[in-house]
Order: C-alpha cells, then sequence, then structure tokens
C-alpha cells in the first residue's frame, strides 16, 4: 500500500516522495519552482487569503483560525476533486504533502492533513501516513 508523507519543501526530494503536492497558497521563499519537484500545487484547499491574514497578523487565536479553516475544508467546492486526484495517485504511488511552514504545528497542516486523513478512512483507504514533521507525531 502507497504511503501519505509530509514534509517540507526545503527538505531534498527523494525518490520515494512519489507524486509532491504542494499545499501552500503562496509560493515558498528562496525556492524556484522548476526546482521544486511539484506535481501538483493545490491552493484550492488552503485557507483563503482573509483567513491566513486575519491569523498571520493576531487577529485570531490559532483555535479560531483552525476551527474556521476546518469549516472552509468542509464547504470547499474543490476539495472532493482534489481528494479524488489525490486517491488516483495513491493508488500508483506514494504521496507527499510538501508546505514552508517553518513550525507547521502552528499552520494549516495538522488540520488539512487530519481532514484528509478523515477523509480517506471514510472511503476505505487504510495506508501507513509517514510522520516526517516531528511536531506532528
Amino acid at each position: 500500500m502507497n504511503r501519505l508523507i509530509w514534509k517540507r519543501i526545503y527538505e531534498k526530494a527523494e525518490g520515494d516522495d512519489g507524486f509532491r503536492v504542494f499545499v501552500d497558497r503562496l509560493w515558498a521563499r528562496g525556492i524556484k519552482k522548476e526546482n521544486a519537484g511539484i506535481s501538483y500545487w493545490a491552493k484550492e484547499i488552503t485557507p483563503t487569503k482573509e483567513l491566513r491574514e486575519d491569523y498571520h497578523k493576531g487577529k485570531i487565536s490559532f483555535e479560531t483560525f483552525s476551527e474556521k479553516y476546518s469549516d472552509e475544508l468542509k464547504k470547499n467546492p474543490y476539495f472532493s476533486q482534489f481528494l479524488q486526484k489525490i486517491k488516483e495517485e495513491l493508488e500508483k504511488e506514494n504521496v507527499t504533502f510538501i508546505f514552508a511552514s517553518k513550525t507547521p504545528e502552528l499552520s494549516h497542516i495538522p488540520i488539512l492533513r487530519k481532514y484528509i486523513e478523515e477523509k480517506l478512512e471514510e472511503e476505505g483507504y487504510k495506508m501507513e501516513c509517514v510522520k516526517k514533521i516531528t511536531a506532528l507525531i
């Protein structure tokens, strides 16, 4: 069975990464797109600009950010398309979710990860999820 892998864009791409999905709305600083080895940039499932800015400016707490982003995911018209793409790729190879955050535990990553894993499990997917982010283990 193929795996889901989560890691920072600044980590070296590896052969077993498989299908690499960038899950940030803004491109990572200091990384050239052509050198990143990204298969798919999933901007459409990331937090909205307004939510991201409110959180980064300190207008809302992480708890509020998490609740609002979870709600955005549930209402996101693109999420089912995104999940279908992930399922198709998982049939062939590992899927690695790539992000830029230095502190993923305080970003949208744990919320997105939990939501993706729950949706895949609801559809009968049982896979090993590699936790390359020590803060999320």
